[in-house]
């Protein structure tokens, strides 16, 4: 970057913050400033997208922008600087006492630790942090802080030697040259909790899976891209059999090198295809489709059913006073009835606990709802959605909803899901084989209800008619068991009115 602090001022640093729900990393969606702005305290400053929700991260001091230290499209470490902030030291020093920057300064006092504004109180955890410090001039290259020698200081390596390029560096993290297997060594969680407590400075990465040092070994060998390769270890970790069992692929390129549309040919032609880069939703939705189909062995059952009754219960519920104002839908009725037969086959509501070898079932139900959104398919879970009367359910399907198609889902919104259902229906499909969410034992799938010929009480009659579905994993759940759930839940939607002895 042109513009750099000079020796009178102060170089704050910001870096990403955790945001939460033990998140190891985020991607940059989009910078609100540019090199050269004027920021004020709590200005945004960036968007990020993690675990499927967009963040917009607060400025955390007061100053003008000196460096962008990430590029749209790329992943950031939790721990990893995003942007450098020039302010005096009058100025630094009351931002790191309000806004949880921190100046290093070789005057006494310097480097204080406060709270960054809009992510609460610091903890424990923060410890691990390095702290950003001040841009180091040319004159404290060659003398320390109070006239201590250069070979005192750790950033700076003895003569003839080489480091990595010290936290109070100015240079930018994209003009670094990275080495493959630095950068495949700091895609784990663990690599990151280490090059935060040790005070090396964290890189970006494009590309984020756990993997075994062996793995990462053989995958280099073999050209597999660990990232498409779903791991089956401790958690979640990448093994060598795992690495072993994978197609080769191209490892990716840059989001930088790679156009989202392809340019018109010469002769003003459209393109014959278009390469748009995997990233945001889709990656990750990706990336959760491929450890359910090869982790998970998964089976399927369906059944359709007469569902007239409980159109008609619909219908009327709708006039009444209780459900005015919301938007009653077959989906929370069917919702209400699959809540009631999970108490009745507490095994539906399971995981699998690879690492512990058990088998975990839950006494609560965080209701997952497959929703199709411009940004791709997000999956948020009502929490507790057991305890709640069909009116509360109708109100928080709507909200949940619309808050993941307007992009305001946040990661605790869709993360701790225990069974999932997804409705096909809305799109005219009579029904669908939906693959079971990793952490989950099943997912029900809710196919369209048309007017359709059926036999009712020995005469054939115009009836609304559905097919429900569901995904199941056979390690824990056997097809009698499948089978029992989805007739019951079938049974409900034939008489709702039974609902009332479940509820």
């Amino acid at each position: 970057m042109e513009d750099r602090a000079d020796q009178s001022g102060n170089v704050l640093e910001f870096r990403l913050p955790d945001l939460g729900e033990g998140l190891a990393d985020a991607e940059l969606v989009s910078w609100s400033v540019a090199v050269g702005d004027a920021v004020e305290l709590n200005q945004t400053i960036a968007e990020v997208e993690t675990a499927k929700a967009v963040v917009a991260l607060p400025s955390p001091f007061a100053g003008r922008v000196v460096e962008l230290l990430a590029q749209p499209g790329e992943t950031v470490l939790v721990g990893a600087p995003l942007i450098r902030v020039q302010n005096d030291e009058a100025e630094a020093e009351q931002a790191g006492g309000a806004n949880g920057a921190e100046v290093s300064s070789d005057a006494p006092g310097a480097g204080r630790t406060a709270v960054l504004v809009g992510y609460g109180p610091e903890g424990e955890a923060m410890s691990r942090r390095r702290r950003p410090v001040a841009a180091v001039t040319e004159a404290d290259s060659r003398q320390g802080p109070n006239g201590a020698p250069a070979e005192n200081r750790q950033a700076v390596a003895p003569e003839g030697e080489s480091v990595d390029a010290p936290a109070d560096s100015t240079e930018s993290v994209a003009a670094r040259p990275r080495d493959s297997t630095t950068d495949d060594a700091r895609d784990s969680e663990d690599d990151v909790a280490e090059s935060l407590s040790d005070g090396t400075r964290p890189q970006l990465t494009t590309t984020r899976a756990a993997a075994t040092p062996a793995a990462r070994k053989l995958a280099r060998e073999l050209g597999i891209d660990l990232w498409f390769v779903a791991g089956s270890g401790p958690g979640g970790a990448v093994t060598v059999e795992d690495v072993r069992g994978a197609v080769p692929v191209s490892q990716p390129r840059t989001s930088a090198s790679r156009p989202e549309t392809a340019a018109a040919t010469d002769t003003g032609e459209p393109a014959r295809e278009v390469r748009t880069p995997i990233s945001g939703v889709r990656k990750r939705t990706a990336a959760a489709m491929v450890a359910s189909a090869r982790t998970i062995p998964q089976a399927s059952t369906f059944v359709t059913l007469d569902c007239t009754a409980s159109m008609e219960l619909i219908d009327h519920l709708r006039t009444t006073k209780s459900f005015a104002g919301l938007t009653l839908t077959p989906l929370a009725l069917v919702a209400k009835s699959a809540l009631a037969a999970l108490r009745e086959f507490p095994g539906i509501n399971t995981y699998w606990d690879e690492a512990n070898q058990e088998i975990v079932t839950k006494h609560y139900v965080n209701l997952g709802l497959a929703v199709a959104t411009e940004r791709g398919l997000l999956v948020p879970n009502i929490k507790d959605a057991h305890s709640l009367s069909l009116r509360d359910l109708t109100r928080e399907i709507g909200w949940l909803a619309e808050t993941a198609r307007s992009g305001g889902a946040s990661p605790a919104d869709l993360r701790g899901g225990t069974f999932t259902i997804t409705n096909v229906g809305v799109f005219g499909v009579d029904t669908g084989v939906p693959l079971v969410n990793p952490g989950e034992a099943a997912i029900l799938c809710l196919g369209s209800i048309r007017k359709r010929p059926w036999v009712f009480r020995d005469e054939l009659a115009i009836r609304s008619v559905t097919t429900l579905g569901i995904s199941f994993d056979h390690r824990m759940i056997d097809g009698e068991l499948a089978s029992r759930f989805l007739a019951t839940v079938a049974s409900l939607l034939e008489d709702p009115l039974t609902l009332l002895s479940r509820i």
